[in-house]
């Protein structure tokens, strides 16, 4: 009798036994229940696979084989399964098996947004959007008032004169209007692009100013830690700054002050909305080829110009069927809260997961105000099932001593989804131990170059401390050598093999492709290289250590960056850390708890900590004490700058100052330098 599929191990291999306390790398934590297997939508679309493909697969490393070597098969069964509505099917999958150049879905015609909103017509009155702010209740946004609303705002646009192809963008906090913004823009084909409140006029006119764009949505002002931050003055120097600009599309809270008058035609959200009742009679979704940008999401960019990477409608609808169902496992009956801004790329994925008929949650505000169990209270009043949230925020938790299953009822949180960074052993038992015994905690690693998923989550498979459990489907994953050999349980460099349709169908302003082809196939030709240091072990587990150009290289050996941070995370004296490696020397950078100052017997503390728990090799030579860890906006460390800095760069050329929380933070690294601290 063949063994019931449970990823690489049959049901009755899973591994038993106590977790070690402090968890190691790979210890098994957690393995999911029969039921859980039985109800999961892998085993629905294995079952779909037999009984409609005649293909039957024993184990998930099986079914993963095949999704990447019939890439004509796979994504062919991926548009069946669930169903995609288009004007028109597709006339081949995919013109060729080689990067770059293969391309997704030729002769099809269809539309992203209307394929999140056919939900609508099956449950008009379940919810959809769980809306929270620092200061306002919960409002809930239903199916059908969604759908009228992005109909509504689309043909207000439509009416302005926004057209198929125009760039339209956002300047606005995670508000629900955001997400109706995007999905307007896409229900009419224009080309969305969005830019968090706390960015500066700089970093957006940067970003926006490479798009030409026709029309923005801004908020004057916002609120962020328990106060109002003004955004006039800002909004109206990107307005004057980005001559392309026709029509500017206020979206006010109440009692706001109003800004002054727009250089441009200037229109009020409101306004907007009542100009039509939003009825789907009588509206059409603008139907787009197999290559009409959806969006256009940017690159950190921490110095010159950020990579403007545009997606297509196409292709993220297919990557994004598959993901949010495989590897968030997520259905009708599912919430999901990430907690996000609007420039991240999981903004976007998070609407993405309107595609499986789940509501989800946003939040305007601060993930740690009124204190770092704000999330918790939004999680038990959604009454979450999949919570994601960066390793950072979970440190930062953990650090205050939160006990969540103590204070909230969260019974209906199945997963956990951890991304932005990567995650350390402690960070899976953390939620084992303060937050419910039976749950699913993953650590997912993608990008915004192909806004998805390249390992995550695999329903049907047992959990290991600190491992991602393994590649998505359709996503050819290996490890590299610098030669480009296949690696297993050594570092290399993350990479995928063989083409996929999220990947970008460009840059903007990159008309012969060079930028596009040197930023992903320069390294390994005809493979896409991640930029991310990673270790894939004999169980198809996946590790991630940190952005490789970030790696320590000392005398020839790579070092990642998360095993030391892993350690330093443990000793309660330190608060944040940023190593670099300059002339073959690491260099660690301590930012202490408040009232701690860095003593010898501190140094030597870490310095043995990193020996005993990593290798010889990774205790650094100088120990120096910090007023502040530098970070970008997105939460990213900022080691290559440092490093660059301390190499001797100037300071203009290792990053934008809008785009860091702290501009001084890295100034401090200056002054170090030259010797003037």
């Amino acid at each position: 009798m063949k063994p019931r599929i449970n990823g690489s191990v049959a049901l009755d291999q899973t591994p038993k036994g106590p977790v070690s306390s402090p968890p190691d790398w790979g210890d098994y934590l957690w393995a999911p229940s029969g039921s859980r297997i039985r109800n999961s939508n892998l085993m629905r679309f294995l079952a779909w696979l037999e009984q409609e493909r005649n293909l039957e697969f024993s184990t998930y490393a099986d079914l993963w084989s095949w999704s990447v070597s019939d890439l004509e098969g796979f994504w062919s069964a991926i548009w069946d399964h669930f169903g995609v509505e288009a004007e028109k099917r597709y006339d081949r999958v995919v013109s060729t098996h080689d990067m770059p150049g293969a391309i997704w879905f030729e002769g099809s015609r269809l539309n992203f947004a209307q394929n999140i909103l056919r939900h609508e017509i099956t449950t008009p009155e379940k919810t959809a959007i769980f809306a929270f702010s620092e200061d306002a209740p919960m409002r809930e946004i239903s199916w059908s008032e969604l759908g009228a609303s992005v109909r509504r705002i689309a043909t207000a646009m439509r009416s302005l004169g926004i057209k198929s192809g125009d760039r339209v963008i956002c300047y606005l906090p995670n508000r629900s209007e955001a997400i109706v913004a995007q999905l307007a823009s896409a229900a009419i084909g224009a080309v969305f692009s969005s830019a968090s409140p706390e960015f500066g006029a700089k970093t957006v006119i940067d970003r926006f100013g490479q798009l030409d764009p026709k029309l923005i949505f801004a908020a004057p002002s916002y609120r962020f830690n328990g106060s109002e931050k003004d955004k006039r003055e800002n909004i109206d120097t990107v307005l004057r700054s980005i001559p392309s600009l026709e029509h500017v599309v206020y979206v006010t809270s109440p009692g706001a002050e109003m800004p002054a008058p727009s250089p441009i035609r200037s229109h009020n959200w409101d306004t907007l909305m009542a100009q039509s009742d939003g009825s789907a009679r009588g509206f059409a979704y603008e139907q787009v080829a197999h290559d009409h940008p959806l969006w256009i999401l940017f690159s950190s960019g921490t110095t010159g110009l950020p990579k403007a990477i545009v997606h297509s409608h196409v292709g993220i609808l297919l990557e994004h069927l598959k993901s949010e169902h495989f590897s968030a496992e997520l259905g009708p009956d599912s919430t999901i809260f990430f907690y996000t801004t609007t420039s991240w790329m999981v903004w976007n994925s998070l609407i993405c997961t309107l595609l499986t008929g789940c509501n989800i949650v946003i939040y305007d505000g601060s993930p740690v105000y009124p204190d770092a169990a704000a999330l918790w209270r939004i999680t038990e009043k959604a009454g979450v099932s999949a919570l994601g949230m960066s390793p950072g925020l979970v440190q930062k938790m953990a650090s205050s001593n939160l006990v969540p299953a103590e204070r909230f009822d969260i019974e209906r949180l199945q997963m956990i989804v951890l991304g932005g960074a990567p995650s350390t052993p402690e960070t899976f038992c953390w939620f084992h131990e303060n937050v419910k015994e039976d749950l699913w905690v993953t650590s997912q690693v993608g990008g915004t170059d192909l806004c998805g998923t390249i390992a995550g989550g695999i329903a049907i498979a047992p959990v290991f401390a600190g491992e991602i459990q393994g590649p998505a489907l359709g996503i050819h994953v290996d490890c590299f050598s610098p030669g480009g050999e296949s690696l297993r349980n050594q570092t290399g460099e993350l990479v995928i093999r063989s083409p996929f349709p999220s990947m970008p169908i460009g840059f903007w302003n990159d008309p012969e492709n060079q930028r596009y082809h040197d930023s992903y196939f320069s390294g390994f030709p005809g493979t896409w290289q991640q930029g991310d240091l990673c270790l894939i072990n004999d169980r198809h587990g996946i590790y991630v250590f940190g952005r490789s150009d970030a790696t320590l290289n000392r005398n020839g050996i790579r070092i990642g960056t998360a095993e030391i941070y892993r350690t330093l995370e443990t000793m309660p004296e330190i608060d944040d850390s940023l190593v670099v490696c300059v002339s073959d020397q690491i260099i660690l950078f301590v930012q202490m708890r408040e009232s701690r100052t860095l003593s010898p017997e501190l140094s030597a503390a870490v310095c043995n900590a990193l020996k005993r728990e990593t290798s010889p090799r990774h205790v650094p030579d100088r120990i120096v004490e910090v007023p502040a860890i530098p970070y970008t906006l997105t939460g990213k460390r900022l080691e290559v700058p440092v490093r660059r800095l301390l190499e001797g760069a100037a300071l203009s050329d290792v990053a934008d100052p809008q785009m860091l929380r702290d501009a001084q933070a890295l100034k401090w690294f200056e002054n170090f330098r030259s010797g003037s601290l």
